[in-house]
């Protein structure tokens, strides 16, 4: 047999070697049974669209759906009965878990009340096109709440509470304005303050005018200020010199006139012709 036939030999038998390994090996697993692993899974209510806040749910406002029973949500709802007819304190967005951190109790109501937090109190400011930064004060953002007040012939601006949240403008108490960035023109701004806060308000409301400046909501510093008052819109003047009460006035002495030069006396007359007849002659004589 020559080395070529040989060649040819082995590498035939190698191949068929290799076929029927990988036959035996597809068989035998192909034998065995297929071995099912079962998740074990519990169910959670979740938004069947996006809720907006102070929404009252109905049943085609959720759903639910299968939810890993190992990695389970806080506070969830696995029954669509449990949250019926509660109202929505926080955006939801689809999909989303109901959870109580997002829902109020059956016993709050829905609408805007019960999305406010334990401790804080929602007041309501009067504003305007100007007021209201032009329609972009809507729910969700942060304004300060400026003041300009009189005392006295004197004027002031000064900001009384800063970075507060804004509730509702006008009826409207969802973010939806918000997240598309539209203006929202209203009449009334509800803020979400402090009992504190709230008497400030209340009272520069009453001293004088409310003005409200919009925030960035990444900018959570408090806004520190002394107020400006209505003098340093002319700058810096001098002031009048003061003077001293009861101090001795010094008058200057009256300039004394000089005394009139006398006019030189007059020319003496001249003599008066005097006429002598004397024997029918005229002579005229002059003394």
């Amino acid at each position: 047999m020559n080395r070529s036939l040989r060649t040819v030999v082995v590498v035939a038998i190698a191949v068929g070697l290799a076929g029927a390994a990988t036959y035996l090996v597809y068989t035998t697993i192909q034998s065995r049974p297929a071995i099912q692993v079962e998740v074990a899974s519990a169910h959670a209510v979740v938004a069947a669209h996006p809720l907006t806040l102070g929404a009252r749910l109905t049943a085609d406002d959720v759903k639910l759906v299968p939810w890993p029973a190992a990695n389970p949500v806080p506070g969830s709802f696995s029954k669509i009965e449990d949250v019926l007819d509660r109202g929505v304190i926080a955006p939801v967005d689809v999909n989303e878990p109901l959870t109580g951190n997002n829902l109020a109790t059956k016993e709050a109501g829905v609408g805007l009340p019960p999305s406010i937090p334990p401790g804080m109190r929602a007041i309501a400011v009067k504003v305007n096109e100007v007021v209201g930064v032009a329609g972009f004060v809507v729910p969700g953002t942060r304004v300060d709440v400026m003041a300009i007040t009189s005392q006295g012939n004197q004027r002031m601006a000064r900001v009384v509470v800063s970075n507060v949240q804004v509730l509702a403008a006008g009826t409207r108490y969802d973010q939806e304005v918000a997240r598309e960035g539209k203006a929202l023109p209203s009449s009334v701004v509800t803020l979400m303050v402090t009992p504190s806060d709230a008497e400030l308000i209340g009272l520069a409301g009453t001293e004088g005018q409310l003005m409200l400046t919009l925030r960035n909501p990444l900018d959570t510093a408090i806004t520190s200020s002394a107020g400006t008052a209505a003098t340093s819109l002319m700058g810096n003047q001098p002031a009048p010199r003061p003077v001293a009460q009861g101090a001795p006035v010094r008058r200057s002495a009256p300039a004394v006139a000089p005394a009139p030069t006398p006019a030189p006396p007059p020319p003496p007359a001249p003599p008066k012709p005097v006429m002598v007849i004397r024997g029918g002659v005229v002579k005229e004589i002059i003394k």
